[in-house]
C-alpha cells in the first residue's frame, strides 16, 4: 500500500499523475514513483525514489516527452524495507510491462519459488514483484485484460493494482480485491485513483470497484468486468469533495487545521438530523432498522485506533443512554477468536476511511453470522458505507493529517446520537432527549471557547516536549480520552504515552512515577470526581507534575494540579468531545517544538488497507 494514481489521454501526464501522488501524501508514504509509455515506444519509462515525492520530481525535471498512459505510486513498506529497489512501480524483466499494487499478496512466497523456477528474476523483497512477473507470464497476442485476469487467478490476497504495457499506449487496467480503487472518467481521458481525493481536481464522475472486478480504461471509454470475463455495469457516482478541505488554508499543518475544523465539523454531523423540541433523532440511514430498534439485545461495537477508542465512548452512552449492553471489540482480534453473536445483536464498525482491512474483516465475519451491522463511516462510497446493512456518515469532510482529531469527535457525535435514538424507545423520556439534544447543539460554541486556550497549552507543551514519557489518567467516560491523547502523543511526536483507568493506576503504573513523569488528569467534576482528587493526592505524593484537564468552574483543582486547562461544562455524556481537544493540542504543540512530521509521522499510513 498506500496510493495508487492512473492517466489515460492527452494531458501533460507526469505532471498530473505527480499532483495527483501529491493528493494522496495524507495516507503516508515511504517512496514513490512512475511508470509511463506512449507510442512507438519499445520499453516503458520508469522513474523511482525513495523518500518524499520531491524526490521523485528531480527525476522528472529534464523530462519533456509527451506521453499518452502512466501509473503512479506512493508505498508504505509492507513486504521489504523502503527503498529504491523496493518502490513500485514493478517492471517484468523484459522492461514491457508495469505494475502499482496496493494490499498483500499472501502466497506471494509459494509464487516467487514457481516463477524463478520458470526463468523469472526478482530485483525487490516485495510481494507486489509476482504480479507483474504472472502477468508478464500471460501476456501473449498484446491482451492485457486477458493477461492481468489469468493472473489475479493465482493470487491470494488483497490487491488494488494498476497495469500497463509498453506496445499496448491507449490501454490502462485495474483490478480490486480488498483495496479500493476507483475510475475517475474525464473528457477523452479517464483516470485511476485508490482515493477520491486524487481525482477531485480532474472530474466529478467516478465508478467504485467492487472486490473481483476488473477494469479496462481507454482514452474515451471502459468496460468492467469480472475475473471470468463477464462484463458488468456500474453506475457513475459524483464525487463529493471539497477540494478546499485538502489546503492547508494559511495552517502550519493538516492536523492544526483539522483540530480548529472540530465546531463546524461537529456540527455538520448533526445538522439536518435533529427535532430538538422533540428530543428525536431522525437517521435516514437507519431506514432498514427503525422498526427493530426495540429487538436488538445487544451491542457490539468493533473498530481500530482512534476508530476504537470512539467505541469505548460509545459503550458508556448505548449503556448509559439507552441500556442497551454493549462491549467494545478491536476488529483485528474479532473474526479470530470465535465472538458469540446472534440474530438479536447489532453489530456496529467504525471507520474514518471506510476501507480499514481489519474492520472490513469483521463486518463480513459479523454478516456471515446473521448479524444487523451498522456502519459509521466518514468516506461516501468506501467498501464499509457499501457492505453494511444500514448506518450513518458523520460529514467530517476529508482529513489529511495521518493522527485522526475531527474523525474522532464526529465519531463520538455519530455514536451520541444514536444512544439517543436508541434511548428514545424506552429508556429516555421526551422531556430529557429534549435535554440532550439542546446540550448537544451548543457544542460547536463550546469548541471554540476551547480554541481560545491555544497559547496557554502551547506553553505547557514547551515545558513538557522533553520527556520521554507520558501518563493519561481518566475515570467513567473519560478513560477512553484518556487513552486517545496518549495514542495522539505517541502517533506524532514519538513520546511513549500510556492511558489508564485513574483508579488502576495504583495497580502497577504507580511505580513510574516521579519528579521526570508528566501525569495528563482528565478531571472533569462528574461522577467519581472526589476519588479522582485522591489520585492525583497519589501522584503528587511521589513527586509526579500533573496536568489536569479540568471543569472551567472547579476551584478545587488549581490546589493540587501543576498546570490546569480548562474546558467549558457540558453534559458528562458530550463531555468527551471537549476535553479531547485540549490533548489534541498538546500532541500537536509537543511534536512542532521536537521537530516532528506532524502530518506525515514515520511508520504510520492514514487508511490501513492491509492486515
Amino acid at each position: 500500500m498506500c496510493g495508487i494514481v492512473g492517466y489515460i489521454g492527452d494531458k501533460n501526464i507526469h505532471n498530473l499523475l505527480i499532483s495527483g501522488l501529491k493528493r494522496l501524501e495524507y495516507r503516508g508514504y515511504d517512496s514513490a514513483g512512475l511508470a509511463l509509455c506512449k507510442e512507438n515506444q519499445k520499453n516503458l519509462k520508469v522513474f523511482r525514489s525513495k523518500g518524499k515525492i520531491v524526490e521523485l520530481e528531480k527525476l522528472l525535471s529534464k523530462v519533456d516527452d509527451k506521453f499518452s498512459c502512466g501509473i503512479g505510486h506512493t508505498r508504505w513498506a509492507t513486504h521489504g524495507v523502503p527503498s529504491v529497489q523496493n518502490a513500485h512501480p514493478h517492471v517484468s524483466n523484459d522492461g514491457k510491462i508495469a505494475v502499482v499494487h496496493n494490499g498483500i499478496i499472501e502466497n506471494n512466497e509459494h509464487l516467487r519459488e514457481v516463477l524463478i523456477e520458470e526463468g523469472f528474476k526478482f530485483s525487490s523483497e516485495t510481494d507486489t514483484e509476482v504480479l507483474v512477473h504472472l502477468i508478464s507470464k500471460y501476456y501473449k497476442d498484446g491482451d492485457l485484460f486477458e493477461a492481468v485476469s489469468s493472473a489475479l487467478k493465482n493470487v491470494e490476497g488483497t490487491y488494488g493494482i494498476a497495469v500497463i504495457a509498453a506496445d499496448k499506449p491507449g490501454v490502462l487496467v485495474g483490478a480490486k480485491n480488498g483495496s479500493p480503487l476507483i475510475v475517475g472518467i474525464g473528457e477523452n481521458e479517464m483516470l485511476l485513483a485508490s482515493d477520491a481525493s486524487a481525482l477531485g481536481a480532474y472530474t466529478s464522475e467516478a465508478v467504485y470497484l467492487s472486490d473481483g472486478e476488473i477494469v479496462v480504461l481507454n482514452a474515451d471509454s471502459y468496460h468492467t468486468y469480472n475475473l471470468e470475463h463477464v462484463e458488468i455495469n456500474k453506475d457513475v457516482e459524483e464525487i463529493q469533495i471539497e477540494m478546499s478541505r485538502i489546503e492547508k488554508s494559511g495552517y502550519d499543518h493538516y492536523m492544526l487545521k483539522e483540530i480548529y475544523e472540530q465546531d463546524k465539523t461537529i456540527n455538520d454531523c448533526f445538522r439536518g438530523r435533529l427535532l430538538p423540541e422533540q428530543g428525536i433523532v431522525k437517521l435516514g440511514g437507519l431506514a432498514q432498522i427503525e422498526d427493530k430498534l426495540k429487538d436488538y439485545k445487544k451491542i457490539t461495537i468493533t473498530a481500530c485506533g482512534t476508530s476504537w477508542h470512539a467505541a469505548l465512548v460509545g459503550e458508556y452512552l448505548f449503556e448509559e443512554l439507552a441500556g442497551i449492553p454493549t462491549e467494545v471489540e478491536y476488529a483485528s482480534e474479532f473474526r479470530y477468536r470465535n465472538p458469540v453473536l446472534t440474530k438479536d445483536n447489532l453489530v456496529i464498525v467504525i471507520s474514518q476511511s471506510g476501507e480499514t482491512a481489519d474492520t472490513l474483516a469483521a463486518l463480513r465475519e459479523a454478516k456471515m453470522r446473521g448479524c444487523t451491522v451498522l456502519g459509521i463511516t466518514n468516506v461516501i462510497g468506501s467498501a464499509i458505507a457499501r457492505e453494511t446493512d444500514c448506518g450513518m456518515y458523520i460529514h467530517a469532510g476529508i482529513e489529511i493529517g495521518v493522527a485522526s482529531t475531527k474523525a474522532f469527535t464526529s465519531q463520538v457525535t455519530a455514536l451520541f446520537l444514536l444512544a439517543i435514538k436508541f434511548g428514545r424507545t424506552g429508556k429516555i423520556s421526551g422531556t430529557k432527549g429534549i435535554e440532550y439534544l439542546k446540550a448537544l447543539m451548543k457544542l460547536p460554541e463550546l469548541v471554540k471557547k476551547i480554541y481560545k486556550k491555544s497559547e496557554d497549552i502551547k506553553k505547557i507543551a514547551l515545558e513538557f516536549s522533553s520527556k520521554r514519557n507520558f501518563l493519561y489518567l481518566g475515570r467513567g467516560i473519560q478513560f477512553p480520552v484518556s487513552l486517545e491523547g496518549a495514542l495522539k502523543l505517541k502517533e506524532i511526536s514519538y513520546i511513549h504515552a500510556e492511558g489508564y483507568p485513574a483508579a488502576e493506576m495504583k495497580h502497577g503504573p504507580i511505580a513510574l512515577i516521579d519528579e521526570d513523569m508528566p501525569v495528563v488528569v482528565l478531571a472533569l467534576q462528574y461522577g467519581v470526581y472526589d476519588k479522582l482528587i485522591s489520585n492525583i493526592h497519589e501522584v503528587k505524593a511521589r513527586k509526579g507534575r500533573v496536568i489536569a484537564i479540568a471543569s472551567e468552574n472547579d476551584k478545587t483543582i488549581d490546589k493540587i494540579a501543576d498546570y490546569v486547562i480548562r474546558v467549558p461544562v457540558t453534559l458528562e455524556a458530550l463531555s468527551p468531545i471537549l476535553s479531547v481537544i485540549p490533548l489534541q493540542l498538546l500532541s500537536y504543540y509537543i511534536a512542532v517544538e521536537r521537530g516532528c512530521d506532524v502530518d506525515q509521522p514515520r511508520n504510520l499510513a492514514k487508511s490501513v488497507t492491509v492486515e
